[in-house]
């Protein structure tokens, strides 16, 4: 598989992935007590959904081994992201600037995702 030079080595992923999930537990908690009724339900709910999407993508890429696949699931993980972030943020501020940092690596992911399904179906035509 083509991969572009500024893919971060493979042992940078658990560097960063680590914290970032400790993050999101930490935010969500924070924001799922401070929330109320629907508020609460909605916030549970988005939560729910994008960390199906995060877990999503690693079958999509690594076990379906389909790029394309992974561009689709990166980006609906992107808008989840920002949706999460709205929600979360609703309820209580820090929380919501504590994901800001997942959201971005997950932009990050998007674009390095992107990159490779390019590179690798130009190199099956």
């Amino acid at each position: 598989m083509a991969k572009p030079s500024w893919q971060p080595p493979a042992w940078a992923f658990g560097v960063v992935w680590t914290p970032l999930y400790a993050s999101i537990a930490w935010a969500s908690g924070r924001a799922l007590v401070r929330s109320q009724g629907r508020e609460h339900c909605a916030l549970a709910a988005s939560l729910g959904v994008n960390l199906a999407l995060n877990a999503a993508w690693n079958v999509l890429f690594f076990r379906r081994r389909s790029t394309a696949a992974g561009v689709v699931g990166t980006v609906l993980l992107d808008v989840s992201n920002a949706e999460l972030i709205r929600r979360t943020a609703r309820a209580d501020a820090v929380a919501g600037a504590v994901l800001v940092p997942y959201a971005a690596w997950c932009a990050f992911a998007t674009a390095l995702n992107s990159d490779i399904a390019y590179r690798n179906r130009r190199a099956r035509r």
